[in-house]
């Protein structure tokens, strides 16, 4: 076989395993825990329906591979819970290992390619990247809100917190952080997120 191809498919068969990372987030209607491949499909297909709200114009199909790639790192770094302090003071070593791992069984062009891709979007200086974060702040949100906030009052997750991960959608879109924000105080009024 090709070695090209042979990396290709080495590649395609390891992401596979995005499949069994599991988040914190239950899919809608108090389903079960969604995976990390599940995920990174629904942002995709959201920022495609919602690239009318995004603050500035973008390459959409950037924003959905960003959003489709994003979490792949995670097969080896673990999910990290968004409001997990002790976590979060690892994740970037943790995650960049897993880069260089992963992306390295990809043929170097197309390596670049998505390390590329994948540092911009941890960036978030580029429009595309504020558009795909808004996204990855969207979706979990909109999923605790189907299930009744269930997941925060889990985990005893204050409003300031969700606040504080959620304030960097209006950089990504000022529209969708209304949306945000109401379903906050929405969920703080009901004691699902504490005060």
């Amino acid at each position: 076989m090709d070695e090209r191809l042979k990396k290709q498919l080495d590649f395609i068969l390891e992401i596979d395993k995005e499949k069994n990372i599991l988040r914190q987030t239950h899919l809608s209607g108090h389903g079960r825990r969604e995976n990390d491949s599940e995920h990174a499909w629904h942002m995709a297909i959201m920022a495609y329906l919602l690239r009318d709200y995004s603050n500035e114009p973008v390459d959409i199909a950037k924003v959905m591979l960003m959003c489709l790639i994003h979490d792949i790192v995670e097969i080896d770094a673990g999910d990290t819970y968004a409001y997990d302090a002790e976590g979060l003071k690892t994740q970037k070593a943790r995650e960049d290992a897993a880069k260089e791992r992963i992306f390295s069984l990809l043929p170097e062009d197309q390596k670049e390619e998505l390390i590329a891709l994948f540092d911009e979007f941890e960036d978030f200086s580029t429009a595309e990247s504020k558009f795909a974060h808004a996204m990855d702040n969207l979706q979990p949100l909109l999923l605790n809100n189907s299930n009744g906030g269930g997941d925060w009052r889990e985990h005893g997750v204050s409003a300031e917190q969700v606040y504080g991960r959620q304030r960097k959608t209006t950089l990504g879109s000022e529209k969708l952080y209304e949306v945000t924000d109401h379903i906050i105080r929405e969920h703080v009024e009901k004691g699902n997120l504490k005060k």
